[in-house]
């Protein structure tokens, strides 16, 4: 294999796999692409009131787990004087507090962050039924008033009325008959959800309870809602009792499907569960990295975001040198543009980025000046080239101390910054520009001056764009696409852009 096959396969595969490990976070771990992408991040409060009756206390409460529309990002648990522990019973996940004894009213708190996640797999608890809904226990005269509202409800349904909507309608109107009536006033007093699931029981249909909360920001102690899940066709179909409609409503989180349960209380009565939410907005890449960490994903667990905030600042500006990098590339083997020193132009880029860039230029041009005038001074004193350019660096130093108090003084605080500009390649290029200017004149200088501070712009600009500097940080796996676009730019051997001019007149 040729070394040209060689760099064009290492290029396929560094581009590829940088390309390939960028859809990863995108599709799969949900990284955002776009700078300042949002999410809405829920907090979920379920607030438990009861009365301690001095004795025993056991709270068990059914706790929400993965579906498809949502994300539990974190829960927490508030149960001051009490003992805390979470079981799972046939897929549900229960918390238990107990305490060997209380009086008076006692509230306890479990408060979750949930996301929208429409990519998360549905749970397995929606499956085909494997029994029965097991049918209630209906007194004489409840049975003859359910039995009553089924036939009702098989007279009244059609070919576009099914016998379920029919008989949800006739338990949600707002002025029931005197069988839903009764029904509903009856010793166990079954919400109108509960009462939907015993008469299609007694159809023979499978339904069971869902019980959530409608989130809604800034939403204060609210019930819990009931739906009705009905098995029809093969499928789960959910209705709302209080108006029969198909469906789960928007922004509807379930809590509980299915279960005996939602609340179980030893040892004290007048028990409650009420509901809070509230709505935050923040930076998507905060929620998807910690979906990622909680899964333990090796991509972002061995990454820049496992270092202390401190560092991943310095990475921040480093990761956009290859960038620079590239730029230079570019301009040199594809425009044809000459620069003093190869990679100078990138670390004046950086310097650029934090005085901002038209003080950057006014800095770097006087340094640059002064220098060349300091240089060509000692240039007539016939000192060794290692001693000329020590003197500069220290001439360059000084001017830059005295500018940056003369800038304080003056109030011009971006001045302040230029110590970030790289001393000694500031230095070493006077000195190289120096021999070039005894060399080859004036001119060569200029044009490779002008060069270098014309690539440093450009940097500048690619390096501080908003959305490159947002995926080299979040997705550094695409500098792997960088060198290869590189490896490939170093085999290019047709003309350069401004070589155009120079041949001109040649017959194509």
């Amino acid at each position: 294999m040729t070394s040209r096959s060689q760099i064009k396969l290492l290029s396929a595969v560094l581009i590829s796999v940088g390309v390939g490990l960028t859809l990863y976070k995108f599709f799969f771990l949900h990284f955002p692409l776009m700078p300042g992408s949002v999410r809405t991040v829920w907090s979920v409060e379920a607030k438990i009131t009861f009365d301690a009756e001095g004795g025993a206390i056991e709270a068990n409460l059914a706790l929400p787990g993965d579906q498809h529309s949502f994300e539990i990002l974190d829960e927490t648990f508030a149960s001051s004087g009490y003992d805390f522990s979470i079981e799972s019973n046939n897929n549900q996940r229960r918390a238990i507090w107990k305490s060997e004894t209380q009086d008076g009213e006692q509230n306890l708190y479990y408060n979750l962050q949930i996301t929208n996640n429409e990519h998360a797999a549905i749970p397995a608890d929606i499956t085909a039924p494997s029994r029965p809904t097991t049918a209630a226990a209906w007194l004489p005269a409840e049975r003859e008033a359910a039995l009553g509202i089924i036939e009702t409800a098989k007279a009244r349904s059609g070919p576009d009325r099914p016998i379920i909507q029919e008989l949800l309608a006739m338990i949600g109107a707002e002025t029931p008959s005197e069988d839903v009536h009764l029904l509903l006033s009856s010793a166990d007093s079954p919400s109108k959800a509960a009462l939907a699931i015993h008469l299609l029981a007694e159809l023979g249909i499978y339904a069971h309870l869902i019980r959530g909360v409608k989130l809604e920001n800034r939403a204060h102690n609210n019930p819990p809602i009931e739906l009705v899940e009905i098995y029809e066709s093969g499928n789960w179909i959910t209705y709302d009792p209080r108006t029969g409609e198909k469906g789960l409503p928007e922004s509807f989180f379930i809590w509980q499907r299915g279960g005996p349960s939602l609340l179980d209380l030893t040892g004290g009565s007048k028990s409650k569960i009420r509901f809070s939410s509230l709505s935050n907005v923040i930076p998507a890449k905060n929620v998807a990295l910690k979906l990622a960490r909680e899964e333990t994903v090796a991509l972002v667990d061995f990454n820049i975001y496992s270092l202390p905030v401190e560092k991943q600042t310095v990475f921040k500006s480093l990761l956009l040198v290859p960038i620079g990098a590239l730029v230079v590339v570019m301009f040199r083997i594809l425009v044809g543009v000459r620069t003093s020193g190869t990679f100078m132009p990138v670390l004046i880029a950086l310097a650029f980025i934090q005085t901002t860039l038209l003080t950057g230029i006014g800095i770097l041009l006087v340094l640059v000046a002064s220098g060349l005038w300091v240089r060509s001074y000692f240039s007539k004193m016939d000192l060794h080239m290692v001693s000329r350019i020590g003197a500069v660096l220290i001439i360059v130093v000084v001017l830059m101390a005295g500018f940056s108090v003369l800038s304080h003084k003056l109030g011009w605080d971006e001045a302040l910054n230029m110590t970030f500009f790289p001393m000694v390649i500031l230095a070493w290029t006077i000195e190289r520009m120096s021999i070039t200017w005894e060399e080859e004149g004036p001119r060569e200088v200029a044009i490779q001056g002008g060069g270098s501070l014309l690539v440093a712009v450009c940097a500048y600009f690619a390096m501080t764009n908003k959305l490159v500097e947002h995926l080299t940080f979040n997705f550094p796996e695409l500098l792997l696409g960088v060198l290869g676009l590189i490896l490939l730019l170093g085999q290019y051997t047709g003309f350069r852009l401004l070589e155009l001019h120079r041949f001109r007149h040649m017959d194509t």
